[in-house]
Formats: C-alpha cells, structure tokens, sequence
C-alpha cells in the first residue's frame, strides 16, 4: 500500500476500545486524577519554600520539610500510575502509549531520590539540595507538560471516537 506524498501515515490511537474501557472502569483513574493536581499544589507550595530559602537564606527546616513531602506524593503518584499502567496497557511502565513519558519519569525519580540521598547522607550543604531540588522540579514540569498533551489527545480522541460513532450510528439507521 502506497501512501500519497502529502498524505499523514496512519498513528496508533492512545487507547484502543478494551484500552479505553479499562481505563474508565479502573479506581485508578480516579486515584491519578486527585493525586496529578494535588502533587502540583505541592509542589507550587514547595517551590515558593525553595526560593524563598535561595533568595533570603531563610526557612530552610520548611523548604527540606516541603521537598520530602513533595517527594513522597511523587513517589506515591508513580506507584499508582504503574498499577494504572498495568490494569490499562497490562504493563506496569513503558506501555507504548505513555512509553516516553514513563522514560523522562524515571529522571524525574532519579532527580528526586538524589535530593533525599543528599539530604540524609549530608554529601552536599543544604544550598546544594535545594538546587537539586529545583532540577527535579524543573524535569517535573516538563513530565507534567507530556502528561497534560497525553490528556489532551485522549480527549480529542474520545470526542473523535464520539463523533464517528454518531456518524456510522446514522449512517446504519
């Protein structure tokens, strides 16, 4: 099958029917949906206590105490997104569909676990972990952009899906 010059090649979709049901049937999507904006207000929160530490030199008992607990929701979003991943894709990470998502994820963990590494073995001062911190928060942000474009095209998607149906539905009546 030859495809015209100007003509798009055919992309998989994100989800395929069993795909789509399964994610709207699963507790899961749930869970992410609560934990995605609640970790960004954690983090939002923490930022502030970053730079505010960076710029004045003060309050970094609150800052190192908002980077663990931003931290720790990171790591919990990560440990339901793969249950997720599995009861969807049947794969707990790099499922086709999220599979570069999955991969800048694993920098953001790295990110994140290197500020707790150096936090509680003292390798580097504090001024140094806040910096690692704000490297991981920037490789979030990027990884919270490829996530909001993923939702988005399951949207645009689903409305397609939405529309065609209508379409054959009326076309067979």
């Amino acid at each position: 099958m030859t495809h015209h010059p100007n003509e798009k090649p055919q992309r998989r979709p994100l989800y395929t029917p069993d795909e789509r049901r399964r994610r709207d049937e699963s507790p899961w999507t749930l869970v992410q949906g609560v934990l995605a904006p609640l970790q960004f207000v954690v983090f939002l929160v923490s930022l502030y206590f970053v730079l505010r530490y960076l710029t004045t030199g003060e309050g970094a008992v609150i800052a190192t105490i908002s980077i663990v607990v931003k931290t720790l929701v990171l790591y919990t979003i990560m440990i339901t997104g793969a249950i997720w991943e599995k009861v969807v894709f049947g794969r707990y990470l790099f499922a086709p569909a999220f599979f570069w998502e999955d991969v800048f994820s694993m920098l953001v963990l790295a990110l994140h676990t290197a500020y707790l590494a150096a936090l509680f073995t003292g390798f580097v001062d504090t001024r140094g972990q806040m910096l690692i911190a704000l490297a991981a928060y920037a490789t979030y942000v990027i990884n919270a952009g490829q996530f909001l474009i993923k939702l988005r095209m399951a949207r645009l998607e689903g409305a397609r899906g939405r529309v065609e149906g209508g379409k054959l539905a009326e076309v067979a009546e």
